[in-house]
């Protein structure tokens, strides 16, 4: 997905936001093919927490084992992925699929762009995609993933701009239902980007804050107790009454 993000003239990357979002969920994606993660509803559940080898899944796999319970996709996808474009480019870049270009903005501040030097990988990964638009047929899981995830971050024009690529991105959409992880993980990136993680979140915490308040709420006026210092005075005041009263 990366690779097919990158622009080949201007080394930079298409939908650079929601772009975060869709490696996280390919990591999802990658980690139901090795058969470690598998869909539960709308959560992502643990089915093998043996290691795959590959360092940055690996991490991912054991911050969702450590959940204990299946984690809801949404709130998976919407967390904090500091730093794994720049991981995954990295990686790329060690592979030789592309070389990073030094520059400036603005003639001040230094920035870097990555451009694609390996091109007949690229290319066998959008011929997948073209394939599967043009004919029609159901891809293979990895591609209909691929798709589902292009499609949820925006890549569609990208890959296919103009008025000459709206039908090919109609039927990059319709891909999404042939791989029930990538369409799980594809929705759950449209549903950060629509702002639903964050709802859940705040309307957990509103959920929270009620209960902490029911638990910690004084009674209702009238049926107080009253507090010990009053007690212990107005106590004090009724054993000086009956002394009071026993003396005469």
């Amino acid at each position: 997905m990366l690779l097919l993000a990158l622009d080949p003239t201007t080394g930079t990357t298409a939908q650079p936001q929601s772009l975060d979002l869709g490696l996280a969920g390919a990591q999802l994606v990658e980690l139901a093919l090795a058969g470690r993660i598998a869909p539960d509803g709308d959560r992502i559940a643990v089915v093998l927490p043996r290691p795959t080898g590959d360092p940055t899944l690996d991490s991912a796999l054991e911050l969702l084992r450590r959940r204990g319970s299946p984690v809801r996709a949404v709130n998976w996808i919407g967390g904090p992925r500091l730093g794994l474009r720049q991981t995954y480019l990295t990686h790329l870049e060690r592979c030789g699929m592309v070389h990073a270009v030094e520059n400036q903005m603005c003639g001040v501040l230094p920035t870097t762009r990555y451009q694609a030097t390996e091109t007949a990988v690229s290319r066998q990964i959008r011929a997948r995609l073209d394939t599967a638009i043009r004919t029609g047929t159901p891809p293979d899981a990895r591609t209909a993933a691929l798709a589902a995830l292009a499609h949820a971050v925006g890549l569609g024009k990208h890959l296919y701009p103009g008025n000459e690529g709206r039908s090919s991105r109609s039927r990059l959409r319709d891909l999404i239902r042939h791989d029930p992880m990538g369409g799980l993980v594809a929705h759950a990136v449209m549903d950060v980007q629509n702002g639903v993680a964050g709802q859940q979140r705040r309307a957990a915490a509103s959920a929270r804050g009620r209960k902490q308040a029911h638990t910690t709420a004084p009674a209702p006026i009238g049926s107080a107790q009253p507090v010990p210092d009053q007690s212990r005075r107005r106590g004090v005041a009724r054993t000086m009454v009956r002394t009071s009263v026993s003396s005469h």
